[in-house]
């Protein structure tokens, strides 16, 4: 197979040669940039579907060039980190699921980020709060704590990317990282996602000096229409092609990651903006943190098996824990399975997906974390017998309350309905909404559902000076505001924090039938569940499940709900059923939306459909190989 490289050289010889009216035709033309978005492509000999164009379009390079589902991937996200690097990047980490048409078998890659070997489990915990009346101490503000070393986890981006290529892939890292060292060279079209989200952060972006120069040129967000290029990415991306992880893990870049975590590059003269009573000033302390060196050395990904369940004949695969997608997805998925929503009308269908949701989502709070250090009842949450009993406590005419709702007993049950639930298990979720998904199926039949982050929109707003990537914030998705021993997502050093992120593949007779994956920190377990929803009950299709309003029930008093959900006829219905719904929004950033889907559905005779969002973060892409 030739390589992307051979490839490009052979093009650059090509246009060398190419002179017209005493002209060389100009790379530019030849390689266009990628800004137009198209949300839903149907085609054959493989697709892809992203958030951004660009990323589109270097999976669907690689893919035409004869490489595989697992390298378009990598070559996908690696470009994202380019152009969406608020949100992704090698400054994070994920989890990649593979579905190989080879063995007809689903595995799954957890590189999600690790905390530090000597990070304490009161690092959250501000010692001037510390008095005998309050022993426990009470812990940093949110918004400093993101903002600093602190927060910041081993990432394990870079090293997910290289096993992928290694148990699935054709391509070397080099090759699969050619098309992101070309986008970040020539530059990207600035869209008005990009420029606001740069606003959103401008604050704290500007606190940080070469975060400030990178993203900030001039004193402002880059405009609409401007072309951002990131040379030091560039050169970063080029340093990984060369001498692979070792580089990133090790050497002179893991000692300056290691000190931008520990010393953080803070402007001493920085002050915060004049605040618009009676909002007080912005503080930014920037805390060190606790990666070391050795703590980069030491990360490892892991491969393990999937979650599964079965609904409504499909066999439903998910990322098992650290994250908590695959166990809560899957579980309410089963506690749905006893009720016939098909033949419902959509507020009484909804109406079931909201309760099973809350239910699902108080058993994620009550038993799901790092099954290297909580032993995660995983079996037991996705048995189909526990979801049976678990649906014995939706009233089909009235929402429970009050919410949140008790978790329930794993140690006991049997499907049927008479078994009082355990103690109530919830707490606040601070697992931030921005990260990014992608879906990825090639001519083979394979097909990648890929989800990555840094975290944050901004992640902790740390560049690493010269390198041309934001450090993860991931941390701060480890249980807040408790230090309980028994909390299953406590702080512990080498502890992967729970996550949401929920990549699913679902086969139908063996077969793919639909890929999806969405951003939105914990409405990313909602959005999945109810595209799901949307598509296998109410029979919508691809696109408009992906489409369709969201509402978002993760075991609260109140719903978070999008305004075209409000607005939609059914609202009286579920209210007068005892729901609460709230505007989608959570205060850091301007976009009140629920999550940022990607999908591939999968046709007869090797036709497949690629969805993305139409509106949603600006609209996603979707691309085939050969379309007609």
């Amino acid at each position: 197979m030739p390589t992307l490289r051979r490839r490009l050289a052979a093009i650059t010889a090509v246009l060398a040669l190419s002179v017209t009216g005493g002209a060389v035709t100009s790379p530019a033309l030849a390689d266009p940039r990628e800004n137009v978005k198209v949300p839903t492509a149907t085609g054959y000999g493989g697709a892809v579907s992203t958030v951004d164009p660009e990323a589109s379009a270097a999976a669907i390079e690689v893919l035409r060039d004869g490489g595989n589902a697992a390298d378009a991937a990598v070559a996908a996200a690696a470009t994202l980190g380019v152009t969406e690097p608020y949100s992704a990047g090698i400054g994070g980490g994920g989890y990649f699921v593979f579905y190989d048409a080879r063995t007809g078998k689903v595995g799954t890659i957890d590189g999600r980020e690790t905390a530090p070997a000597t990070m304490p489990t009161n690092a959250f915990i501000d010692p001037t709060t510390i008095t005998p009346a309050n022993p426990a101490g009470s812990p940093y503000p949110f918004a400093q704590l993101v903002s600093s070393g602190v927060s910041v986890g081993v990432p394990g981006t870079p090293a997910t990317w290289v096993r992928a290529l290694e148990r699935w892939g054709t391509l070397d890292l080099g090759e699969a990282l050619e098309p992101a060292i070309k986008v970040a060279n020539r530059g990207f079209v600035v869209d008005e996602t990009f420029r606001q989200q740069t606003l959103d952060n401008k604050v704290r972006f500007s606190a940080f000096t070469p975060t400030r120069e990178l993203f900030l040129p001039g004193g402002d967000a880059p405009a609409v229409g401007s072309i951002f290029q990131n040379r030091d990415l560039a050169k970063t991306y080029r340093l990984l092609a060369k001498e692979g992880t070792d580089a990133f893990y090790g050497g002179p870049l893991a000692a300056e990651i290691a000190g931008t975590v520990q010393a953080p590059p803070k402007d001493p003269t920085w002050v915060g903006p004049d605040p618009v009573p009676p909002a007080p000033r912005v503080v930014i302390p920037a805390f060190p943190g606790y990666l070391t060196t050795a703590d980069l050395a030491g990360y490892e990904t892991i491969d393990q098996a999937p979650t599964h369940v079965n609904y409504r004949g499909y066999d439903v695969y998910g990322m098992a824990p650290s994250s908590s997608g695959g166990t809560t997805v899957g579980e309410a998925l089963n506690i749905l399975e006893p009720f016939n929503l098909s033949t419902m009308t959509r507020p009484q269908a909804l109406h079931y997906y909201l309760e099973a949701s809350a239910l699902a989502f108080a058993d994620r709070a009550r038993y799901v974390g790092d099954p290297a250090f909580v032993d995660v009842p995983t079996k037991d949450l996705t048995d189909p017998q526990f979801g049976k009993e678990r649906a014995c406590e939706i009233d089909p005419l009235l929402a429970a309350t009050p919410k949140p709702v008790p978790a329930g007993d794993v140690a006991t049950y049997d499907g049927a309905c008479d078994l009082p639930p355990a103690a109530a298990a919830n707490e606040s979720d601070t697992e931030n909404i921005s990260t990014t998904n992608l879906t990825v199926a090639d001519r083979w039949g394979n097909v990648v559902e890929y989800t990555l982050t840094i975290e944050q929109t901004g992640g902790s707003g740390m560049v690493v000076p010269g390198r041309g990537f934001l450090l993860n914030n991931e941390l701060t998705d480890f249980s807040y505001t408790s230090t309980s021993p028994t909390e299953p997502n406590q702080i512990e050093p080498g502890k992967r924090p729970r996550s949401s992120m929920s990549p699913t593949i679902i086969l139908d007779e063996g077969k793919p039938f639909l890929a999806l994956g969405s951003p939105g920190g914990s409405t990313i377990i909602t959005t999945v569940l109810q595209t799901i929803l949307n598509r296998v009950d109410l029979g919508m299709t691809v696109s408009e499940a992906l489409a369709a309003p969201r509402a978002s029930q993760r075991n609260t008093a109140s719903i978070s709900t999008e305004q075209e959900f409000i607005d939609a006829p059914y609202l009286d219905e579920l209210e007068a059923l005892g729901h609460v719904f709230t505007k989608a929004g959570d205060g850091l950033t301007s976009l009140p939306e629920i999550g940022a889907a990607t999908a591939i559905e999968f046709g007869p005779e090797g036709q497949m459909t690629a969805a993305a969002e139409p509106v949603r973060r600006g609209g996603g892409s979707a691309m085939v190989v050969s379309p007609g």
